[in-house]
Parts: C-alpha cells; structure tokens; sequence
C-alpha cells in the first residue's frame, strides 16, 4: 500500500509539473520605438524583450515607427562624437501609419528618444485613453526626451529632459544635500547629464513593491546620470536617486532615478538609467526594469526574489548580452 501512495504522490507531482511547465505567459507587453538617438537602439529593445520574456510571464511585441529622419545629409558635416551638433540636425519625419492597438496590452515599455516625431492625434488619444484607463506604463531613460510639447505625456511621465522642456512644464525636482525633496520652480531648460561613470544608486523607498528588499545602496554599471530633469510631478514617488557629482559635470544633487507615477487609473515606472547596452546589462538595471514592469502592468511584483548576482555598495555587477 505504501508503494502504491508513494507512486500515485510521484505521479501527482510529475503531472503537476507538466501543467506547470506547460502554463503559458499571462501577460502581454508592447515595445514602442523607431525614433532613438541613441547608437544602441535597436538592441536595447532588443534586450528588454528578452528580460520580460525570460521570466515566461510574458508575451512581447514591438511596434515601430518609420525610423528615418530630415537632415540625415548635415549630419556628414559633424563628427561622431559631436553629440549636441548632430541631435540639433537631426528631426524625424511623423509616421502617419503608427497607430498600435494600446487596448490589447497589460503594459506599454516607451524605447523612444531625443526628437521623436510627434504621433498622430488619433494614437495620442488612443496612447491616452489606455494609461489612464488602467493599462501600465514604463518610461526607460531617452523615452523621457520625446514630445516635450505634448501636455498629457509630461503628466505620464512626471519628469522630463530637452525636447523644448522649461520652467512652462514644471519644476525641477530633487533632493537636496540634506536629501529633503525639493520642487524647484527657477527657469531654465530641463535634461543634462555629465560624463558617463558608474554611481551609487540610494534606494529611497524600502517599502514600496519595486524596492522592498533591494539593497539600500548599490553600484550601478556604466551609464548617464540624468539630471535637471524636469514635468509636472503630480501624482509621482521617488523610489531612489543618485547623486550628480559636480567632479563628473553633475549638479552636486540628489537626482531622480526610479519614479513611479499615477495618471488616472493607470500606474507609469520610469527610470532614467538604460543609456546603453553596457548599462542594461546591470543587474541592478534588469531586476528594477523587470520588477517596474511586473508593477506596472499588475500593481504587484511577481517575483520579489533579489538576484545572487546583485551589485553590491562597493562593486556593479552585469550579464553580459550575447
């Protein structure tokens, strides 16, 4: 008799694992881009993809915007490392046919950039109807410069950088060396950054489901440090920062790194990080972009396991991307 219940439990738990292993994702993401300045672009969408679809929670797809652009001929007369130069000529031409359907999605993830061409009214309407109707967004690094001039877009995702950002979109907010949050409402353009280094990223929220358990201190790999960024703020948390070193061409602040924002009934994560491929490649980077993800598209994380891989204070940890 006892054989026989060790073999049925035996079977019971083999079929159940089957079912397991069998249960397909239940989730379903959209990459949007096709307008990026950066060199990395399109890898980076590339990567995100792969990170949501490795945890078998997700399905993703990407929709693209023509990626072509006016003044592609100025920029033969600019070296390559003359980025302000040749983000001056460059001006993408609008996409008439971009017009995903937001409504079929849990979560939205933006890989778009520095002068995006605008979309057509009607995919802004639909963009806005399904953020604020409860569908997740995630704002990753760049995707914080496009559609400066679009109101509701400043709103979803509470700060912002260069795209014509001032003072008439909102203040700067950070927070100060005795790290109390400050609005700041003097004018001036919003979006810089210094030389690229690894930082210290200060979790400023422990509590909240896309830091509960994250370190209190870790080493981010190689990346830009947005600062001076800039939006109306409403409805947004701080869930950690980095300090701008004035040494690196910062601003001697505590800037923004991970945010979450409400608009409506939708929950919006964004994250200035994610530069470059080296930069998604932290571990630090992939478990906040997965875990914001989860969090926008559910209002929960799924799973709050901290990697063993995890950057530590005093050393940045990545997964090399093949």
């Amino acid at each position: 008799m006892l054989r026989a219940l060790l073999s049925n439990c035996f079977l019971f738990a083999m079929l159940i694992g089957v079912a397991n292993a069998q249960t397909p994702p239940t989730l379903r993401a959209l990459i949007i881009d096709g307008q990026n300045n950066h060199g990395a672009w399109p890898k980076t969408t590339v990567m995100m993809k792969k990170y949501l679809e490795d945890t078998k929670r997700y399905t993703v797809d990407v929709a693209r915007t023509q990626t072509t652009w006016q003044g592609d001929d100025l920029l033969a007369k600019y070296p390559l490392n003359d980025g302000v130069k040749r983000e001056a000529a460059k001006k993408a031409i609008p996409d008439p046919n971009f017009k995903p359907d937001f409504s079929k999605y849990n979560v939205v993830i933006s890989n778009f950039g520095f002068g995006a061409a605008p979309w057509p009214a009607e995919t802004n309407a639909a963009f806005e109807k399904f953020v604020a109707g409860g569908g997740g967004l995630v704002i990753v690094h760049a995707a914080n410069n496009s559609f400066g001039d679009w109101d509701e877009y400043n709103k979803m995702i509470g700060l912002g950088g260069w795209g014509n950002r001032t003072e008439k979109n909102g203040p700067y907010v950070y927070l100060n060396a005795k790290e109390e949050k400050i609005t700041d409402n003097s004018p001036g353009n919003g979006g810089s950054h210094g030389s690229q280094h690894e930082f210290t990223v200060v979790v400023r929220d422990a509590e909240h489901p896309i830091t509960k358990g994250i370190p209190k201190t870790w080493l981010h790999a190689k990346d830009e440090l947005y600062d001076k960024l800039r939006g109306p703020a409403q409805n947004m948390k701080i869930l950690a920062t980095a300090y701008s070193s004035k040494a690196k061409g910062g601003t001697d602040r505590h800037e923004p790194m991970v945010m979450t924002i409400d608009y409506g009934k939708g929950r919006v994560f964004h994250t200035p990080m994610g530069h470059a491929d080296y930069s998604m490649e932290c571990v630090g980077y992939i478990t906040l972009f997965v875990r914001g993800t989860d969090w926008a598209a559910t209002g929960s994380v799924v799973d709050s396991k901290i990697p063993s891989d995890f950057p530590t204070a005093e050393k940045s940890s990545q997964r090399k991307f093949d």
